[in-house]
């Protein structure tokens, strides 16, 4: 059978679209993410969460959302220097209220941008509580490290294949609300994906739990492109856009030369190849004698 002209044209455009779309939700080339960083001033932060909340859930839900302490706040981080922070949400947050929670990821980025701080928005953590549930958090526990602090998604629902959808509907809404939106630096798709919280939560764990991150994770890298967001993304994982390096190490060598053992894209990779270094562990970098 004969193509005439218009059908040709037709099936072009088709195969041009196609190639457009696979490359705005595949992984950033090392130009792409050099070029990204070249672009950024020196990026000083830290994790965020206000004093009047223990957790993301408590920071986020309607009831106790306090713009005007996470304004006071991010006005002192103004004045010492800071332009980003990083900031965790959560997956039952938008399945108590996703209109409500995106209204408020809106006014808090709003806020964040009259301090010039640009934030780096975290999908899901695997560290700390392994049970969180909506509603009023406890109160912090004396003398315990990050007492009120929850995972996301919880045991139960990554234990629970019908969580999986709306797990998944949650990172492509998400994303795509706030895609091209340059008030926000990146997206940190999961914090440490293979911790086991074997000094804390270690027995309410489930025991095959890097086995379901592991299988979970591809699943939410490929919805989180789904959204073609024009912000890189970063996670402990090979399908990341830039490195993010929580530097617990002394150096910045040792630090990347954990993230080699752990990620054999990196084995080879020199710090300035990997595009981004996203220092967040403030003491760690001064004894570094970066500061």
């Amino acid at each position: 059978m004969k193509l005439n002209r218009h059908m040709l044209l037709l099936l072009v455009f088709a195969q041009l679209c196609t190639i457009a779309a696979w490359a705005q939700t595949s992984r950033w080339p090392e130009e792409k993410a050099n070029s990204w960083y070249a672009q950024q001033k020196w990026l000083v932060g830290s994790n965020f969460v206000p004093k009047s909340a223990i957790n993301q859930l408590e920071m986020w839900q309607e009831a106790t959302f306090d713009l005007v302490e996470i304004d006071k706040e991010f006005a002192w981080a103004e004045k010492m220097g800071m332009n980003t922070m990083r900031v965790f949400l959560h997956d039952l947050l938008w399945e108590q209220d996703a209109g409500g929670f995106q209204k408020r990821i809106d006014q808090f980025v709003a806020v964040a941008a009259r301090h010039h701080i640009r934030p780096i928005f975290v999908l899901f953590d695997s560290c700390w509580d392994p049970s969180p549930h909506l509603g009023p958090q406890h109160p912090p526990i004396p003398g315990i490290h990050n007492s009120g602090w929850v995972q996301s998604p919880g045991a139960a629902a990554m234990n629970d294949p019908k969580q999986e959808a709306r797990i998944l509907e949650y990172v492509s809404n998400v994303i795509l609300w706030f895609a091209d939106d340059d008030r926000i630096l990146a997206w940190d798709v999961w914090n440490e994906p293979d911790n086991l919280n074997t000094s804390s939560y270690g027995a309410q764990e489930p025991t095959n739990k890097i086995a379901l991150v592991t299988a979970l994770l591809p699943k939410i890298f490929t919805y989180a492109r789904s959204g073609r967001p024009s912000q890189p993304l970063t996670s402990g994982d090979a399908s990341i856009d830039v490195a993010a390096a929580h530097l617990y190490e002394q150096s910045r060598r040792d630090a990347f030369n954990r993230l080699a053992t752990r990620d054999a894209l990196m084995a080879d990779a020199e710090p300035e190849r990997l595009g981004v270094e996203l220092v967040n562990r403030y003491h760690a970098v001064k004894r570094a004698g970066l500061i």
